[in-house]
């Protein structure tokens, strides 16, 4: 399966709104402690954004959501891989993307098939402490070897000028947060990943 270069995370439909003319092709919803009435409420319009643009859309954690909404992904990290009904996922067709940081993540992650999978942090990483140390691009090298033709997703502290020897390491597709939503520009931004994803 071919994945679009460029995977934004946003935290709200307004963000995802905001980055659909841009030319975004997939970008994850991730949303952390909301109300259960406000979350699908985001949902929805994330998910009508992405409708209208041609976009797919990916839910992070909240798969029964993202079941009930008719969404293209669902993003489980480690913790949350046992408590979902990943049968019922595949019946509707979503497909799930999974978090991995060590060599036994990526066992556990590679036994449920899923349709991508994510190593990160490559980088240090402002959005949250991580309980892991950068990965650096070897990582992801060791793990595209290991997955083959499954899409790599690289995350963590990555900006637009690293992506290059994000892509060279071996990564298919390379994940943003703060360098686009904390960003004094966020739609030239956007761009500049865009054409440095291009090139």
């Amino acid at each position: 399966m071919n994945l679009p270069r460029v995977y934004p995370i946003v935290d709200s439909a307004a963000w995802v709104g905001r980055l659909a003319p841009l030319g975004v092709r997939l970008v994850q919803l991730r949303i952390k402690d909301a109300a259960p009435a406000l979350l699908r409420a985001e949902v929805r319009a994330a998910r009508a954004h992405c409708v209208a643009r041609g976009m797919q859309l990916v839910v992070n954690d909240y798969w029964q959501l993202a079941l009930e909404e008719g969404c293209d992904f669902v993003h489980l990290g480690q913790g949350d891989l046992a408590g979902a009904d990943l049968a019922a996922l595949r019946r509707a067709g979503v497909r799930l993307g999974v978090s991995t940081h060590d060599h036994a993540e990526l066992e556990r992650a590679l036994a449920l098939t899923p349709d991508y999978v994510a190593l990160g942090p490559v980088y240090p990483t402002r959005l949250k402490v991580m309980p892991w140390a950068p990965q650096g691009l070897a990582r992801l090298t060791e793990w595209k070897r290991r997955i083959g033709v499954l899409p790599l997703v690289a995350i963590g502290g990555l900006t637009a000028e690293r992506l290059a020897g994000v892509f060279a390491a071996g990564a298919d597709v390379a994940a943003v947060v703060t360098d686009i939503v904390r960003h004094a520009q966020p739609e030239t931004r956007t761009r500049e990943w865009l054409a440095a994803a291009a090139a």
